[in-house]
């Protein structure tokens, strides 16, 4: 029997992502999955005020801060997926008024972030024969790619068919069908098909394989997401927000196609939950990532069917 614990989209939280590692121990896993968006969205100025204090935005609330309290501040911020910087009011003003340098800053914190990570895989799993699978998402740059090069306990599965502990074998694929944000990673449902199918041509066991795909497929309670409109905003529907189904057409169709064992999914943070597709089981743990708390799934494979599964939170 062979056990995987699975997330997606922690979004440069910190605290999950140790917990992500821990989860080995924890769960007893052979293996640890992380489906993309590894990245953050959000870079949070630290201003120097004077006389050994800073002015920062915690939360939604603006705070002063002593020197000694720095290293705890920028903890707190990143365990909530939130990179900062600290800065001048001077220094802070000519970053805003430069796109190129602020997102000079935004970049060297989360590539910064994320060597930090890397270096926690190796630390962390080395010598357990644990192996983490990480690969990108549809929110996370292309910069952040040369970052994750197979090494050590570390496999960037991303477009290609991996083999996991027990022979199974893993496809990945972190793109995304377009979304209002007009993320770095989003192709029509045409070229995301084309994408599944090129590496589902190489399987060699369909019936017992994994498709570790970003995006759920559509019409299902994995892909249950919140409208929004050209502007960002929320589409209203009488007292509520409209919901709708932002899943991916192509992952479907691939599924129904080949019909492998499992699927894993994320993307739609608020979907929790699982469905079958005809023989495969598809699972979207979603993501509270603000608020640190790792959601999960543990799976354990026997044979070519998934014996159990535990959608996990903490």
């Amino acid at each position: 029997m062979t056990r995987l614990f699975f997330t997606t989209d922690v979004h440069a939280s910190d605290r999950c992502f140790r917990k992500f590692l821990n989860a080995a121990k924890v769960y007893k896993a052979d293996c640890l999955i992380l489906g993309g968006d590894i990245t953050g969205k959000v870079l949070v100025p630290i201003v120097e005020l004077g006389g050994g204090t800073f002015s920062v935005e915690l939360f939604g609330k603006r705070s002063v801060v002593g020197k000694g309290a720095l290293p705890e501040t920028r903890k707190a911020l990143l365990d909530a997926g939130q990179y900062s910087f600290v800065t001048t009011r001077k220094e802070l003003e000519e970053i805003n008024a430069s796109p190129a340098r602020r997102d000079k800053v935004f970049d060297d914190e989360m590539l910064s972030v994320l060597r930090t990570w890397v270096g926690l895989v190796q630390e962390r799993l080395g010598g357990t024969g644990v192996v983490c699978y990480l690969s990108p998402g549809n929110d996370d740059k292309f910069l952040i790619d040369s970052e994750l090069v197979d090494a050590g306990q570390l496999v960037n599965p991303e477009g290609r068919v991996v083999a996991l502990p027990g022979g199974y074998e893993m496809i990945t694929l972190g793109y995304a069908n377009p979304t209002p944000w007009k993320s770095p990673r989003e192709v029509s449902e045409g070229e995301l098909g084309a994408m599944i199918e090129s590496m589902a041509a190489k399987i060699s066991r369909p019936g017992a394989a994994i498709y570790n795909l970003h995006v759920p497929p559509i019409d299902t309670e994995l892909d249950k997401a919140p409208a929004v409109s050209a502007d960002l905003g929320y589409v209203k529907s009488g007292l509520g927000v409209k919901i709708i189904h932002a899943g991916s057409s192509a992952v479907r169709s691939a599924i129904e196609a080949h019909r492998p064992m499992l699927g894993l999914h994320g993307h739609i943070h608020e979907s929790k939950g699982f469905v079958r597709l005809g023989s495969t089981l598809c699972l979207n743990p979603g993501s509270e990532y603000g608020d640190g708390i790792l959601r999960g799934a543990v799976v354990s494979l026997e044979g070519e069917k998934v014996k159990n599964f535990l959608l996990t939170s903490g």
